[in-house]
């Protein structure tokens, strides 16, 4: 699996092979070289890339980011990324997504919710080319599903799916049975995969539109 232009992996004291992005950092992340170490044990999508799917992401690409909490993953994705626009709407992370921001001319950040995509379909542009999720909230196939619009015909999905967001109680496996039929209604599903041990109870989803 290549990774996207602007991600390598890098030697981080004795640590070799780490995901790494080059950029200002922006959560007292260790930087080597001006290479910022990126930790899959913070970050659903570095997760992914660990993982070994292919999430389609390319350096330079239009990204909706939703969920974007207080800006620890989407701080790499507009490293490398073309216009990044971050989606939270949490009053406080938003604070922290500013300050990551500042050193970012292609984040913008959106104190907005990612289940009203009306409220910000002013501001983002049509067509990106990928949409990154990670939304801790109910109905988690239906933001994906509402957010489609913005997606580009040839765009990708990459999402972090959480179980117990969705229901406490109920098995993980049948959970992400079910968000993956709900999304089977606007996307095709390329790859999926549980992301243990970075991430208890999430799973990974790589879809298209349909």
């Amino acid at each position: 699996m290549s990774l996207p232009a602007g991600v390598q992996r890098r030697s981080f004291g004795d640590e070799d092979g780490v995901l790494a992005t080059r950029g200002e950092p922006a959560y007292g992340e260790p930087v080597v070289d001006g290479w910022r170490r990126w930790d899959a044990h913070r970050s659903k999508l570095g997760a992914t890339f660990e993982l070994g799917l292919d999430t389609g992401l390319s350096g330079g690409d239009a990204v909706l980011y939703l969920g974007a909490a207080n800006g620890t993953t989407v701080s790499h994705v507009a490293d490398f990324a073309g216009p990044t626009y971050a989606v939270e709407f949490a009053p406080r992370p938003v604070t922290d997504l500013l300050s990551v921001a500042d050193s970012r001319e292609r984040l913008f950040p959106l104190l907005k919710d990612a289940r009203a995509p009306e409220t910000y379909a002013h501001v983002v542009e049509s067509g990106v080319d990928a949409i990154v999720q990670d939304v801790a909230t109910r109905g988690q196939a239906d933001v994906a599903l509402s957010n489609r619009q913005f997606l580009a015909d040839d765009g990708r999905l990459v999402a972090a799916l959480k179980a117990r967001s969705e229901d406490v109680t109920a098995d993980p496996a049948a959970v992400f049975e079910d968000l993956l039929g709900r999304l089977r209604d606007g996307y095709e599903v390329r790859a999926t995969a549980r992301m243990d041990p970075f991430h208890e109870d999430h799973l990974a989803v790589v879809a298209t539109p349909r």
